[in-house]
């Protein structure tokens, strides 16, 4: 069972949401909350598997409280429910390692499934929401998924890269999930050639 909490500050979408998730066999709401104060004083007593939040909320945003979350270490996985394309908010979100960021209007089986993805590791971005957001001048990659990359570029298989790195090969592969949501592409060459051109490689 995954356990969840949601925090969202419209009471009829907060309600909605809650009945949707309850509805899925392997998912249960701990917990719910129209604040960001109260939404990080419940995540940090509760610690559930993951934590949905809004960006905008009264008293601390969304992004707020994943920082927090991200800063005492806690093991819950973080969405970010959004309706702003802003790239000040996917740069925090990128900085806070949030492991999803997603459009609110988007379809529920979407949000579903990006629950159970982070759960398996993945990093989930709404590709419409990356678009356009990076740059040259900004590599929303870490370090270690710059490694990662790097060894891509040359060539390597998987099970070469987790070799190089000494990483095991499920540890590559989320990696690689990260590096392609981040950048809002499908596969190594896409993610390769766009570092390519924005020269991150260099």
């Amino acid at each position: 069972m995954i356990t969840l909490y949601l925090a969202e500050d419209q009471g009829l979408l907060n309600s909605a949401l809650s009945q949707l998730l309850e509805l899925e066999d392997d998912l249960h709401v701990l917990g719910s909350s129209q604040d960001g104060q109260t939404a990080w004083l419940d995540i940090n007593k509760l610690k559930p598997d993951v934590a949905i939040l809004d960006i905008e909320m009264p008293k601390a945003s969304g992004l707020d409280v994943a920082d927090d979350i991200h800063n005492a270490n806690l093991k819950t996985k973080v969405i970010i429910l959004t309706t702003f394309a802003q790239k000040a908010y996917f740069e925090r979100a990128v900085k806070a390692q949030v492991n999803g960021y997603l459009l609110k209007d988007g379809p529920n089986d979407e949000l579903v499934a990006a629950i159970r993805n982070v759960m398996a590791g993945q990093t989930i971005y709404d590709p419409e929401l990356v678009q356009n957001m990076v740059t040259a001048s900004d590599n929303p990659l870490t370090h270690q998924e710059m490694s990662v990359l790097r060894a891509a570029a040359d060539g390597e298989s998987t099970k070469q890269i987790a070799e190089s790195l000494f990483l095991s090969d499920g540890t590559v592969r989320n990696y690689l999930s990260a590096i392609f949501s981040k950048l809002g592409v499908h596969n190594r060459l896409e993610a390769v050639n766009l570092a390519k051109t924005n020269k991150w490689l260099s």
